[in-house]
């Protein structure tokens, strides 16, 4: 399905129904858009890992701006700003009231953004392996350093410099640089999702080159009242543990949980314990 909203075309897809049978009654179930990361990447990373969640909430997956299989535009409209505004303009084109977020690493930078502008709109939040600021690239460097191969530091220089040519080259780079992210790596597992996967270099160019570097919204997240979880892996090299720290610290009684077996991509680690962990935070209530 696809959303004409403000100078772009989004594209999104809904799993589970909204109102369900519950006993002699019909039940709303909560709404939740997920949030994919990258940027660069789409929706499509989160199935079927997280469809479980549908048993308590509708899900609605889709791709950011020039990303999946939304439309591709001006290269200067790929900013976390308009991601946040796009969001917006969805919740509202679909009628929807409140929210729960649900974004992981880029996708979870975009969760916080648009919960420290739209307070009012969210009813939970859940964040996985993310940050709050632009100090998650130094921190990522340095981890590279010490622990990643010349290869891998090599082909990273792409990403820090935001310069990746075509698709080809970026899943490449997810190639060579996944024994970073998932601990657990098998390439013959890993490989079928990355083959199901629309890379978008031009949005992972413009993030990494440009707003990436200057991102921070570490001093607005008080702003956030509504439950909060945020999950953290480990071993995670490009988000790593303490800045899950942080924000949770940040954020009035959110819930922090660390994956001890996981990197970067827990959802590949630890897929069950990442369902349960979301499944215990949902209220009891939620169907």
């Amino acid at each position: 399905m696809r959303a004409k909203i403000r100078d772009t075309e989004i594209y999104f897809d809904i799993e589970g129904a909204a109102l369900v049978p519950n006993g002699d009654q019909m039940q709303e179930k909560p709404i939740a858009f997920l949030i994919h990361g990258g940027p660069g990447a789409d929706h499509t990373s989160y199935k079927p890992t997280l469809s479980p969640l549908s048993q308590k909430l509708q899900l609605v997956y889709f791709d950011h701006r020039g990303q999946g299989r939304s439309a591709r535009g001006s290269k200067e409209s790929y900013t976390l700003e308009n991601n946040v505004e796009d969001m917006e303009a969805l919740r509202q084109y679909l009628g929807l009231e409140k929210i729960v977020l649900i974004g992981g690493s880029y996708g979870g930078m975009v969760a916080l953004s648009y919960a420290v502008r739209y307070p009012q709109n969210i009813q939970s939040l859940i964040v996985i392996a993310t940050a709050a600021s632009y100090r998650f690239l130094e921190l990522a460097k340095a981890n590279l350093a010490q622990k990643g191969t010349k290869e891998q530091q090599a082909i990273a220089q792409l990403l820090w410099d935001g310069k990746f040519e075509n698709e080809a080259e970026l899943k490449e780079y997810f190639q060579v640089m996944m024994s970073m992210y998932s601990i657990t790596y098998k390439p013959e597992i890993l490989g079928k999702s990355w083959n199901r996967t629309i890379l978008s270099p031009d949005a992972t160019n413009v993030a990494f080159g440009s707003f990436l570097r200057s991102y921070s919204i570490l001093d607005q997240l008080h702003k956030i009242t509504v439950p909060t979880l945020v999950i953290a892996g480990k071993h995670d090299w490009i988000c790593p543990p303490e800045l899950s720290e942080e924000i949770a610290a940040a954020i009035p009684n959110a819930d922090l949980r660390i994956f001890e077996n996981s990197g970067h991509l827990i959802r590949v680690d630890e897929p069950e314990a990442l369902l349960d962990s979301i499944m215990e935070f949902l209220p009891k209530n939620w169907v």
